[in-house]
């Protein structure tokens, strides 16, 4: 019988551990192999200055900086077992059969140093290196046969008779297991026995902890948890005890200054405090994606990352956000809390939860709670109050009152939105329920609540009421798609007087999403465009004045204001604050917004609930959200940036940053800008990768970039984490990347200064030869421009020669018209003058007929017509004489050349002759020259024949023809 009932003390132990629950869970982020390109299996786990992870793999060194991954594998390719970080920031790693350290080199790419080669070749084959410890410059590694001291350069070994099964550090000292003579510690050279307890034979150390004073915490895989004190072993005795049996210490290290994590192969990770008790744990069914842990880091901002036998999980333990779920069995959306007695008790669209707590905790969140689903509430809950000490519950079936784990109904059938209590006084002895169909009063008759019916005269659906602190019949209500009523109620408030509805037209920015609220003693409305109340000077909705223009033009929903006088609000489902005890500038109060709950709240049911700094709840899509408001205002930190890969872009990406600054061999936190990396022009397109290490705020953090020489000015705000820069023309560069968390909390600018090179035919020395070549170019240019303009200078002489020619001889040409013109008008005044001798022959022969006439009739008297008709006649041949003469002188000069080219062809030509060549060519009829020549028509064919035989004619060629012909020629 006594070991039937340890046995069920045993298991019912350890079904009580499992069973509890923390109300609040924080964040739980979980990586698979797929996410990390690595192995399945993480050993060990270290975090460097710049917070970067490094996680013993399977397959290598994996490295985290918060959005990227990187594996470096060992020569060997092994599993890397363990890590450790010096001071100096080297990476110490053990793999099988290897050991030794990562460092950057001067670009900061991260590269493997063996130290296996330090040791002689036949003490090479070490097995898989357990365990890293660091105390000082002194590295240890451990293996099973054999524990491996790295110190100046040397290598020293220590081999044991047996195993050595634990190494460890604790208060700058190292500890060891060795199978056959317990626990060592390491002291000038030497492994000295420190613990010889029999208890060590039978189990193998896994961690040797700080407890307090000389004590030290000891954790064995088998058999649980000792206290080392004077070289003692002694059980703790804890409430874990049994569960830690069961489920096998694999590890455990110092978490705070009175906790620790104790991470186990199959139930997951738990947090104690040094007495023992369960503060917190973590495993599959708190969203652990493997209960079996190997390794526990508690980063930078004391939040707890486990390297897992299937992946990697990240968990915010320190985070002020955590997230409640009622119902783990199904999703379900919270819309009210209430903190009641020693319960807390939230309102869902599945009914009401309630869970036992700790009260007497500072923060709820640490408290164990089982939820368990309130009897009779099945349904929408929409509101909780506690009003004369009774729970009221707004429920879409009405009103319930709560009593532990029953709601009892108070009326039916009209669903209830919220409640408004009408005294200032405990006991309130009415209250006002908003509902689906207006308003209904409630009484308090000292004990119980009693229905007081439905307030007549108002059939809107009033989610938002407020009571008027002024007017004890009044009430504020609104209407999300109405506006803003002020509702008088007669004196007994069984009825209402008189309903004003306000909208845009009073001074609302818009008759839509207005919603009514207590704040500050006063009824506020929250609307699209800031918070607004009302004036009863200009009866006009003003600017809510304690703000000044904080919230202008800003759509609030929700506004709630704590009991230290914060107002909460929501915006567009992000969730804000507004602090009067954190002033900033000129406000008596700054605003902080809470990134974490962005999206996550209910859209139109907004619900906050502020019981204290400590506890403050908030419903959401998907369970409600926990905030320790006091600690979230400490775990404010400025956030910080971590400049990652830089790739090269061409037709094979090179890497030429690895994200680590390197000055000296040392790593330093900005760039030594004495050595600008230059790259070629032909790899002129540049990768940039930045993350920050603020892995709380992973999916809330945002970057801003410049590079500085490209960029006018810095990007927007994103969340994206890498930038391509391509076809960079050739110059220097700087690349500025900052993170923000929020409004006023940005990181330091990181910087990264590189140079693109000119392409080869832009270099300095190709621009010399391009000076030269152009000098050149001039020079021949020039010469050839010379000999041009020499050429063209005779060019245009030969042209000017050839064009005075040419108007000489057109001046010749011109003249000889002008003569040719000249012999033509005195040929015409030849040809006339010849008529006229012509016309004198006439004359003469009528002359000579009336001579005849006259000898005929005798009649010589000068007065007699005939004589005087005569006499008239001769005048006239006197007068042609004259012109004969004239016809004569000028004959000869107009045929002077044609007598001289007659002359010259044939010189035996006679005067005579020549005068008869001219009348000939004048095309005289022999009659015609027989009168001017004054001979006889026989005569002149005579000549005629004459001259022919001179001038040598055949008789079928016309001598006028030909004479023409030599009257045409041109003298040479």
């Amino acid at each position: 019988m006594k070991k039937l009932l340890l046995a069920i003390l045993f298991f019912s132990t350890a079904y009580y551990a499992q069973a509890q629950v923390l109300l609040g869970i924080p964040q739980v982020v979980n990586y698979n192999n797929e996410q990390y390109n690595g192995g399945i299996q993480n050993w060990d786990v270290e975090q460097d200055k710049n917070g970067i992870l490094y996680f013993g793999n399977n397959e290598g060194l994996l490295t985290f900086n918060g959005r990227y991954w990187n594996l470096y594998r060992l020569p060997n390719f092994t599993s890397v077992r363990s890590v450790g970080i010096d001071s100096r920031n080297r990476i110490y790693v053990g793999g099988q059969d290897e050991f030794g350290y990562f460092y950057p080199n001067a670009q900061g790419i991260l590269k493997y140093t063996s130290l296996l080669n330090l040791l002689p070749e036949n003490m090479r084959k070490l097995a898989d290196i357990w365990g890293v410890s660091i105390v000082g410059d002194e590295v240890f590694f451990r293996s099973i046969h054999a524990i491996l001291h790295y110190k100046d350069g040397v290598v020293k070994s220590y081999k044991t008779n047996t195993t050595w099964m634990f190494m460890g550090t604790a208060k700058g000292k190292v500890f060891s297991q060795s199978a056959d003579s317990g626990l060592m510690i390491y002291d000038h050279e030497m492994w000295k026995p420190f613990c010889v307890d029999s208890v060590l034979n039978r189990s193998g150390i896994t961690a040797v902890l700080p407890y307090g004073g000389d004590t030290l915490l000891v954790s064995m895989l088998k058999k649980g948890l000792f206290l080392l004190v004077n070289h003692q072993l002694k059980p703790l005795k804890t409430s874990l005890n049994q569960v830690f049996l069961n489920e096998r210490i694999y590890f455990a290290t110092q978490i705070g200054p009175n906790l620790y994590g104790v991470a186990t192969t199959s139930g997951g990770v738990y947090i104690m405090n040094k007495q023992g008790n369960l503060v917190q744990k973590y495993n599959y069914k708190e969203g652990l994606q493997n209960n079996n842990v190997r390794g526990i880091l508690l980063d930078k901002d004391k939040n707890m990352w486990l390297a897992l036998d299937d992946g990697i999980a990240y968990v915010a333990i320190n985070s002020a956000v955590k997230s409640i779920s009622p119902d783990r069995n199904k999703q379900i959306t919270s819309y009210a809390f209430r903190k009641y007695g020693e319960s807390i008790y939230i309102g869902t669209s599945n009914g009401l939860y309630r869970a036992k707590i700790n009260t007497a905790m500072p923060d709820l969140s640490y408290s164990l709670a089982n939820f368990e689903e309130v009897k009779n509430s099945k349904g929408q809950v929409w509101g909780l109050d506690e009003i004369n000490n009774q729970l009221l519950m707004a429920h879409e079936d009405g009103t319930l009152l709560v009593k532990d784990n029953t709601a009892t109904p108070l009326y039916s059938l009209i669903g209830t939105w919220m409640y408004q209590s009408m005294d200032n006084v405990y006991p309130s002895k009415e209250v006002i329920a908003g509902t689906y169909a207006g308003l209904q009063e409630i009484t308090y008759d000292g004990s119980r609540f009693i229905n007081g019916g439905r307030i007549a005269g108002i059939n809107e659906t009033l989610r938002f009421i407020v009571a008027d602190s002024n007017n004890p019949d009044q009430i504020w209500a609104s209407h999300p798609y109405h506006g803003v009523y002020k509702i008088e109620l007669k004196p007994d408030h069984k009825s209402i007087l008189h309903t004003t509805l306000f909208s845009d037209r009073d001074g609302l920015p818009t008759k839509l999403y207005n919603y009514v609220f207590h704040i500050k003693n006063r009824v506020v409305i929250a609307t699209t465009s800031g918070v607004f109340e009302y004036n009863t000077s200009s009866k006009k909705f003003t600017r809510f004045k304690l703000l000044g223009s904080a919230l202008n033009g800003v759509p609030i929903q929700y506004l709630r204001e704590d009991n230290d006088g914060n107002i909460w609000f929501v915006t567009n489902k992000k969730v804000g604050v507004i602090d009067f005890h954190r002033p900033q500038g000129k406000n008596a109060f700054s605003i902080l917004y809470l990134p974490e709950l962005n999206g996550k709240v209910v859209g139109g049911f907004e619900s906050i609930y502020t019981p204290d700094s400590r506890n403050i709840f908030i419903g959401a899509n998907k369970g409600a959200y926990h905030i320790n408001y006091q600690k979230y205002i400490q775990n404010i930190t400025r956030p910080n940036v971590v400049l990652g890969t830089v790739k090269l872009l061409g037709n094979k990406d090179s890497v030429v940053f690895g994200g680590y600054f390197v000055n000296k061999g040392s790593i330093v936190a900005k760039q030594d800008l004495q050595e600008i990396p230059e790259y070629v022009y032909s790899l002129n397109s540049i990768h940039f990768e930045y993350a920050s290490t603020l892995f709380e705020h992973d999916k809330n953090i945002k970057f801003s970039y410049q590079l500085m020489g490209f960029d006018s000015e810095w990007s927007a705000w994103g969340t994206k984490s890498e930038k391509d820069y391509t076809n960079l023309p050739a110059g220097k560069y700087t690349f500025n990347v900052k993170a923000s968390t929020g409004i006023n909390n940005e990181s330091e600018v990181v910087s990264y200064t590189f140079v693109v090179l000119p392409a080869w035919y832009n270099t300095i020395w190709m621009r010399m030869v391009y000076v030269i070549l152009i000098v050149l170019a001039l020079r021949l240019i020039i010469r050839w421009q010379k000999k041009k303009h020499i050429k063209e200078q005779e060019r245009m002489s030969y042209l000017h020669q050839l064009e005075l020619d040419r108007n000489e001889k057109e001046i010749v040409r011109l003249q000889n018209e002008k003569l040719e013109a000249d012999v033509n008008y005195k040929n015409k005044e030849l040809s006339t003058m010849t008529m006229h001798l012509v016309q004198r022959g006439k004359v003469l022969a009528k002359i000579k007929e009336v001579i005849s006439a006259v000898i005929k009739n005798h009649d010589l008297n000068e007065s007699s017509p005939s004589f005087r008709h005569l006499i008239r006649l001769i005048k006239d041949v006197e007068k042609k004489d004259q012109e004969l003469d004239h016809m004569s002188v000028h004959f000869n000069h107009v045929n002077t050349e044609f007598f001289s080219r007659l002359k010259d062809l044939y010189p035996d030509l006679s005067q005579n002759d020549l005068k008869f060549c001219a009348y000939l060519s004048m095309n005289l009829s022999s009659k015609e020259m027989a009168q001017l020549m004054n001979v006889t028509i026989k005569a002149i064919e005579v000549g005629r024949y004459r001259l022919r035989k001179k001038l040598q004619l055949k008789p079928e060629t016309n001598l006028y023809e030909f004479l023409i012909e030599i009257a045409r020629q041109k003298t040479p």
